[in-house]
């Protein structure tokens, strides 16, 4: 890999924070430890672009093992998008993909960004250009189980409609795809419930301190399309968004929520709800001691 992992977008997003990093533990290549890690997981956190070229996020689910590491570079997925799934028609060969391996039950991540070699009627295989990890901020712990798996009709929305609203917050979680010429990326994000604000048809989402790569806004700076996802953890339900991305750095905005370093707003131009399509169910969190750490949105700055 060249001296740097990061593209020009990432490392201007360092100098506007005031950060850097070398990213010493971006590779080329999956270590035997993550690729260890993807087989231990039940689901995963994916990203493609849609024939416009706009991301957009959702997640794969299978029984454990149902992702394999054949080899360093190479990540078996013996699954495909649930019925109805916008992003399904992304997920071709020759596509780029971002892919995130999250476990609720440990907190552990790793990131795994490639292309699409091959997909039939089991599954993926991608082929892996760039694998990190991440450390465990602001994921809550939840334990899953296993239920019947269901096939509802997709619902795209005109709007944020009282139901979309009402989970975006109360989420103590959310997931975020972005874009650049040199691929996807998607990415974990979690605060105390209620961290999302909604202001119209658009979002404030805080960005708290992080490990620094800034990877999602990076992109976001070179590419303002980004998709975002969230899921109802005790139904099953899963609500996909698209829209337009504004990243703000610095002003009296990020005094409305303790922790904010800088506020990413979000318009949204296209949503998705799946009710009850994800055939597992997750226990009441446990905050993170970094998500604790954290404020809420302040009633006069949410006036």
């Amino acid at each position: 890999m060249d001296a740097s992992p990061f593209h020009d977008g990432e490392l201007e997003a360092q100098a506007l924070a005031g950060e850097s990093s070398r990213g010493t533990g971006i590779r080329d290549f999956m270590p035997d430890q993550h690729r260890d890690f993807f087989a231990l997981l039940p689901y995963l956190f994916a990203a493609g672009r849609d024939a416009q070229g706009k991301p957009i996020a959702t997640i794969l689910t299978g029984p454990e093992g149902f992702v394999t590491s054949p080899t360093p570079n190479e990540l078996a997925i013996a699954a495909l998008p649930a019925s109805g799934d916008p992003a399904d028609a992304t997920l071709s060969v020759g596509a780029s993909v971002g892919l995130l391996g999250l476990d609720l039950r440990t907190r552990r991540r790793n990131r795994a960004n490639g292309v699409i070699s091959e997909r039939d009627g089991n599954g993926l295989r991608i082929a892996v250009s760039q694998s990190f990890g991440n450390c465990a901020k602001y994921i809550q712990l939840r334990q899953h189980e296993p239920v019947s798996a269901s096939a509802p009709a997709v619902e795209e929305l005109g709007g944020l409609d009282p139901a979309a609203s009402a989970l975006m917050t109360e989420a103590d979680t959310l997931f975020i795809a972005s874009g650049s010429e040199t691929g996807l990326d998607i990415s974990h994000r979690g605060g105390r419930p209620g961290f999302v604000r909604i202001e119209g048809e658009r979002l404030a989402i805080p960005d708290f301190a992080g490990n620094s790569y800034f990877n999602t806004f990076g992109n976001l700076l070179r590419e303002p399309a980004t998709s975002l996802l969230f899921i109802d953890f005790a139904k099953g339900d899963v609500l996909q968004l698209q829209g337009t991305a504004k990243i703000i750095w610095t002003g009296p905005e990020l005094a409305g929520i303790d922790g904010a370093e800088r506020l990413l707003k979000v318009e949204v131009t296209r949503a998705w709800r799946r009710k009850a399509t994800l055939p597992l169910r997750w226990s009441e969190p446990e905050p993170a001691p970094t998500t604790l750490a954290t404020g809420s949105w302040r009633q006069d700055q949410a006036a």
